[in-house]
């Protein structure tokens, strides 16, 4: 996918937008885990997940090699939708963002304020992709997909400045949606020869990456009804899907409520806000507690963008219920009674 040279060429291009990002040894979660605990803090980028550094990377190789679009399109639940536009004001290009009906609406908020068209269809990511391909195509626009090598180049930028920061960890979770963010992980932690195990987490209510992996083939689900939208995935791409087999420790699935007290975990230990998938990796060791006694593990808080009616619900300790359908509903069910 990319050297080491490519992934510092990158560095200093995210660099040029923002600062890198803190992981920091939390003893509230250490204590609550079994074992030391970091959080790499990817909800302190300018937009307020990682994503934003892949758009950064891939629309600075378009303009050094001459090949700026005259639009782009391209489809998201949220936070990749808000790293493109961001990238892409910087040269002049516009762009036009799929979202599925019923998408976050203070994600769909930024992705409009970093200055994207804003389009719902669908009533899923799923749904919105297709449509993105089909628009792409008839307008004649450049389709960003949601993993490309320079957008995974690009976030993996946040693997290289954790394994460089913390080089002796033994595990690091990290949440998975079409997958860029473990892919650059795995990448990054083969390139700087180190033996860290990396555990991918899904949503028990969005397994397909994880059945795919257990299958060794795309297996697409019919649904993927998680409040967790970041990894609300029901399609894997096969060349994500190659990589974690080969890569990954093994994948990990979490339910609702485990998303949801994961994130009171990390607001009540940390006074950090974490979205649904930001939580995931969390939720996930801390399922497997009892297993890393004595190891240094990493969780990678990917994205804070949460919906205040979402996170309402979630500290006053309900799950966010979503319906078949319904990608964002605002409904709740108190824990226990779900």
């Amino acid at each position: 996918m990319f050297d080491l040279a490519g992934l510092h060429e990158a560095k200093a291009v995210v660099y040029g937008a923002m600062l890198r990002t803190p992981q920091y040894r939390w003893p509230g979660l250490s204590r609550r885990a079994g074992c030391d605990v970091w959080v790499k803090h990817e909800n302190h980028t300018p937009t307020g997940a990682f994503k934003v550094r892949g758009g950064l990377v891939l629309f600075d190789e378009l303009h050094r090699t001459g090949q700026l679009p005259r639009k782009v399109i391209t489809a998201t639940r949220g936070n990749h939708g808000q790293s493109i536009p961001f990238a892409a004001s910087r040269f002049g290009v516009p762009v036009t963002v799929l979202a599925p009906r019923g998408n976050s609406v203070e994600k769909n908020a930024a992705m409009v304020g970093w200055g994207a068209e804003l389009v719902e269809f669908g009533d899923d990511f799923e749904d919105a992709r297709v449509e993105a391909v089909r628009r792409a195509e008839t307008e004649g626009a450049l389709l960003v997909p949601p993993f490309h090598p320079a957008l995974v180049r690009g976030v993996a930028t946040y693997a290289l400045e954790l394994l460089t920061a913390v080089p002796d960890l033994d595990v690091v979770y990290v949440p998975i949606g079409m997958g860029s963010g473990i892919c650059g992980l795995i990448h990054t932690r083969d390139l700087l020869g180190l033996k860290t195990d990396i555990v991918g987490v899904v949503a028990d209510r969005a397994p397909a990456m994880a059945r795919s992996v257990a299958a060794g083939a795309v297996v697409a689900t019919q649904g993927a009804d998680t409040f967790a939208d970041g990894i609300a995935c029901r399609v894997p791409m096969p060349e994500p899907l190659e990589v974690i087999r080969r890569g990954a420790a093994g994948v990990v699935a979490v339910g609702e409520e485990a998303i949801a007290e994961a994130m009171r975990v990390l607001y009540s230990e940390t006074h950090n806000v974490a979205e649904g998938a930001g939580a995931a990796a969390l939720a996930a060791l801390m399922q497997q507690r009892g297993r890393h006694a004595g190891q240094r593990v990493a969780v990678v808080l990917t994205g804070g963008n949460v919906d205040t009616a979402i996170l309402r619900i979630v500290l006053e300790g309900g799950v966010p219920v979503v319906e078949t359908g319904e990608p964002q509903a605002a409904a709740a069910s108190r824990s226990g009674t779900q």
